[in-house]
Order: C-alpha cells, then structure tokens, then sequence
C-alpha cells in the first residue's frame, strides 16, 4: 500500500540534507532473507515493459506479495448473500486475482489488505469511513477467503490510526493524543471501533480456514493526522467489558528519518507535552521496535498468544529533495545502507515480516508529484537499495 504519511517537522528535512551533502516457485534459489523472516513487496504487477514484474520479485527474493481488496469497490451494491464470493453483487477485479496467479507461479504467497467501506455500510459516507456494523466487514472478509482459498495472510485495513485512512477520528495536530497523554473517550472512539473490526474479522476468517492468519493494528511511525501508534494499541480494545482483539500477527510500518538501529530509541522527532523525545511520547519508528513490540505483547497478548510478532508491511527511504510523499530525503547509497540496518533490526525484533512499497520511482518532470523511495529509477537502473534489499 502506497502510505501518506503526515508532515513530520521540515527541519529534519535540512538536517538530512546536510548528512546527504557530507557524506513463488522459485525457477532458482534467490538472494532472500532468513526463512524466519519473509520479505514482503507492495509494487506493480507490472514492468515499465509490460511484462510480469514478478521475475524482479525473484530476484530480490521476495517470498510475500501484498496486495489490497478495495472492499467499497467490490460491493458497491449491498449483496444478498455476504459470505458467498459468488453473490451477483461482488465485483472481484481481475488484477488481484492476477497477482495471485503470478504470485503463485514464483511460489511465493500473497498477503492481502482487505479496506476501505461501502456507501451501504457506512451511512452513505466516503470509503474511510468504518462501516456501522463490523459484522458486515467480516462478512465480506469471509467471501474473499472462499474466493481467495490460496491466501493464507489477511491485514484488517491501513493505517487506520490515520484519519484519511480511518473515520471517525476525534484527534488534529498537536491534540491530546500527540501529546504523550492518555486519549479520552472521543479519541478512543476510533481505536475501539477499530478492535470490534479486527475480531469480528479474526472470527469470520478462522471460520473460513483455520490456515488463515490475521494482522492487525497495522499503525505507522507517527500520528500528527491521527493517533500515534502506542496509545492506538492500548486503547484496542471493544464491547462493555474491554475485550481484547484477536490476531496472529500485530502489523506496523515502521518508517524513520534516522538510520534503523534499536540502540537508539528516544523517539523519532517525535515530542510529548513537554517537548522532549520520549517513549512517553507515542511515536515508533524501526529504531523503537525494540521496545515497542514488547508494548504490543503487554496490550494484545493473551495466555493463548502470548507474543504477537511484528508484521513490518510497508518501509521505503525517498532518495529525493523533490519527493512528494515524505518530507526528508537521503542520498541513494544511503538508501541502501538504511535498508540494510533495518533488515539487522528486523530480525533482531524476530519480526515475521521486512516489506517494501514503491519497485520504481516515478518520472521526475518537475511538476507533477514525484517519488522516490523505490529500489528502481524510472526508467529501470537499480539503485544501491535494489541490491541492499536483495542481500536481505
């Protein structure tokens, strides 16, 4: 999933800059990291040529694609049968079930996203909005499994600690819940509503093959268009006794503006109420997940899971001053240099999952929006991080 994250403070853009100035059937074994940890890609189906991308993918021994299931445009009509993927109403598209066939062909398995709310489901409102009933949601997750039998990885949306991601969503920039202090009611509205999703999902998924495996939480490192990841954990919780969401696996793109390495954790340019970096504050970038899966164990464990490992989906470094989606860049070789650290982290962490998003950076013509954190320049020359990647 391509991510948005929200502006972080413009002078780490300068401070970057001045670091830049001064210094799956596999048809053959590829480059890939350790089998306890999976590398995970977010990219096109595609090649600028036309071809399967998914010889790349090989390459750089990719073993998970990730792939999203827009749930508003598959049921646009409210279908009679829900849990039935073939009810007239459902609209399957015909590049995810693509994606899975190529996916297949290179032994490797796919990891889909199911997001995004019907009209019917959410009162007539836009898709980020969650639906009213969660049962709906879990429904369709259900269909998609029978229509789908070959996956085996289901996350339970994107992002939703972002509000253009997740409605409804109480907190703004420099609210209470990015501040390091406890979220109140309203706040928590979202993270509660959230949790009732993600369970009902868990149920109807379980139902549908026990093979299947749930990700959940799937927070970013920040929150000044939401809700931090810390206080979105701790509050995951719904129903009049608090109960805890069920789930496999506890998902998180970890994106930073500073070099991953879990020595280092008092926060990524990320303050509390007091302007001081702290854990208190809420933020976790890939520097934090030493600590900060430990908090999703302590929040979301239960005798039955204990530990909760990390399902790092979505990580890319912009290598541009000009990027459109991040306000920081670094310089390509450091790119590569960072994508290595984090793979160190990663499996430090005994994460399940190291994902990138972006294979390409897009066509620089200096006026349209422009990205830079793929591991391809726009006309296919790999960059340092392409070879980083594939050492895993």
């Amino acid at each position: 999933m391509r991510a948005t994250l929200d502006p972080v403070p413009r002078r780490v853009a300068t401070v970057l800059a001045a670091l830049v100035a001064s210094g799956v059937l596999l048809l053959a074994p590829p480059a890939s990291a350790s089998p306890k940890l999976l590398k995970g890609f977010w990219g096109p189906t595609h090649q600028l040529s036309g071809q399967s991308a998914f010889p790349i993918y090989r390459d750089l021994g990719v073993n998970v694609f990730q792939m999203q299931l827009h749930w508003n445009e598959i049921a646009p009509i409210k279908p009679v049968n829900p849990r039935s993927p073939s009810d007239p109403a459902y609209l399957w598209p015909g590049d995810v079930s693509y994606g899975i066939a190529q996916a297949s062909a290179y032994h490797m398995q796919v990891a889909v996203m199911i997001i995004f709310a019907p009209r019917w489901a959410n009162g007539g409102r836009s898709p980020e909005w969650a639906p009213k009933n969660p049962q709906d949601f879990a429904n369709f997750a259900y269909a998609a499994s029978k229509k789908y039998p070959g996956v085996r990885l289901w996350m339970i949306w994107g992002e939703p600690s972002r509000t253009p991601n997740f409605q409804p969503e109480t907190p703004q920039p420099e609210s209470r819940a990015n501040a390091g202090k406890p979220l109140n009611k309203a706040e928590a509205r979202a993270p509660r509503i959230y949790a009732s999703m993600l369970d009902a999902a868990y149920g109807q998924l379980k139902s549908a093959s026990t093979k299947n495996l749930v990700i959940g939480g799937n927070t970013f490192s920040w929150g000044a268009q939401g809700i931090r990841p810390v206080p979105w954990v701790e509050n995951m919780r719904f129903g009049p006794k608090d109960k805890k969401p069920r789930l496999d696996y506890y998902g998180h793109n970890p994106f930073t503006t500073r070099r991953p390495d879990i020595q280092h954790s008092k926060g990524p340019f990320c303050f509390d109420q007091h302007h001081k970096r702290s854990r208190k504050a809420g933020c976790a970038d890939f520097s934090d997940l030493g600590w900060f899966g430990p908090v999703v164990d302590k929040n979301l464990g239960t005798k039955k899971h204990k530990h909760l490992p990390l399902f790092l989906s979505e990580f890319t470094i912009p290598t541009s001053n000009r990027d459109s989606e991040f306000p920081y860049y670094v310089s390509p070789s450091t790119q590569g240099s960072w994508i290595s650290s984090g793979f160190k982290v990663a499996r430090a962490v005994g994460a399940k999952l190291y994902g990138w998003v972006h294979l390409y950076d897009d066509v620089d013509d200096h006026y349209s929006k422009f990205i830079s954190g793929g591991l391809l320049r726009s006309d296919g020359q790999k960059k340092p991080g392409y070879f980083a990647f594939r050492r895993g």
